[in-house]
């Protein structure tokens, strides 16, 4: 089997030092350092390590909103340049029911393409969610191609709470999303059948992949996520929740009991890995969060650093083209250890190489 990895150095360039938490700003755990420590024990280990290419617009417009894209793209340079304003996006109006209007003052769109407070915009915010999207699509090409047979898109910011038109909790643009969509352009494009299937297995529910692919049977959509009756995203997430018109029950929510042990995590993964087989993907996306990490400072689930060795071993055994993308995981001094242990149980270590670019 064929491994390889992408990044692009740009994720870095997003770098708001804080953001809003239960009333005030407090220090924001979305840092640069998460994808420094990722790209960095794939150099340690000889990962093949591929630098994602521009692929232009046409993919984050083949999941997002023309509006969105417009507005992140532009957004910094126009909050700016109103007297006043500070150097960092965080909106103060948002939409509720009854309001149908798009506004065209830049503080009016930042509450429109708000979910919450918790997706600050700064100067280099553009670059960098450019970048990692054009890294997860870059991972698409390289699995539908078969140049690989598995890659690890080091991504960031992440993407899964990010919906077709709206930001929050961290995500900007929906990585794995914008992948599963390149993938199945591809698929179509060799005559394939047009399957994929997405597993979230962040300790945080989906909820914008779950909006984007809501009612479509083209992609199925499985997440494994702590109980959000009492966790982010608290809005969605939710067992009923199986999608509509042709989408419906091509989504499956697992949600697990606050702190649920890595016991309980595992059993939910076979039930997931249950349906996906039976879904019968051409393509595997993984939403890799490490934040159900028991040492991650939300503290939604327990999982051990050798379990998400035992993960990605389970997941490997499914046999499929496989796009891991990465999403969640704040404990940055422990990340190194749980990538590590996951590959380890992947069988990363045992995979041939593949050429990279840089």
């Amino acid at each position: 089997m064929k491994f390889c990895a992408v990044h692009h150095p740009d994720v870095a360039l997003h770098h708001p030092e804080t953001f809003f938490k239960r009333g005030q700003l407090v220090p924001i755990p979305e840092v640069p350092a998460r994808a420094e420590a990722v790209v960095s024990l794939l150099r340690q280990r000889g990962v093949p390590l591929d630098v994602a290419p521009d692929y232009g617009p046409a993919p984050r417009g083949a999941v997002h909103t023309p509006e969105l894209l417009r507005y992140l793209e532009t957004a910094h340079a126009r909050w700016i340049a109103n007297p006043g304003f500070s150097d960092i996006i965080i909106p103060n109006v948002f939409q509720g029911p009854g309001m149908s209007g798009y506004p065209t003052h830049i503080l009016g769109q930042a509450g429109f393409h708000a979910s919450d407070l918790s997706a600050p915009i700064v100067a280099g915010t553009w670059a960098a969610i450019a970048a990692a999207a054009n890294t997860a699509v870059h991972g698409a090409h390289l699995l539908v191609d078969g140049a690989a047979d598995a890659v690890y898109a080091a991504c960031r910011p992440p993407g899964h709470h990010a919906s077709r038109d709206r930001i929050g909790g961290f995500c900007f643009l929906n990585n794995a999303a914008i992948a599963a969509q390149e993938a199945l352009t591809l698929l179509g494009a060799e005559g394939r059948r047009q399957r994929v299937a997405i597993l979230d297995i962040d300790a945080h529910h989906g909820n914008g992949t779950q909006e984007i692919f809501w009612e479509r049977d083209d992609v199925y959509f499985v997440s494994l996520h702590a109980d959000p009756a009492e966790f982010y995203p608290y809005l969605a997430g939710y067992r009923g929740e199986v999608g509509e018109g042709r989408g419906r029950g091509y989504t499956l929510n697992l949600p697990l009991p606050i702190g649920a042990s890595e016991p309980t995590f595992l059993g939910a993964l076979a039930d997931a890995f249950e349906a996906i087989v039976h879904y019968g993907p051409e393509i595997l996306v993984v939403s890799l969060g490490f934040d159900a990490y028991e040492g991650d400072p939300y503290q939604g689930l327990k999982v051990t650093t050798p379990g998400f060795g035992r993960i990605g071993g389970l997941i490997a055994a499914l046999g499929l083209p496989t796009l891991l993308v990465q999403e969640g995981g704040y404990a940055v001094g422990d990340l190194q250890a749980n990538l590590a242990s996951f590959l380890d149980g992947f069988g990363a270590a045992a995979l041939s190489p593949t050429p990279a670019n840089g």
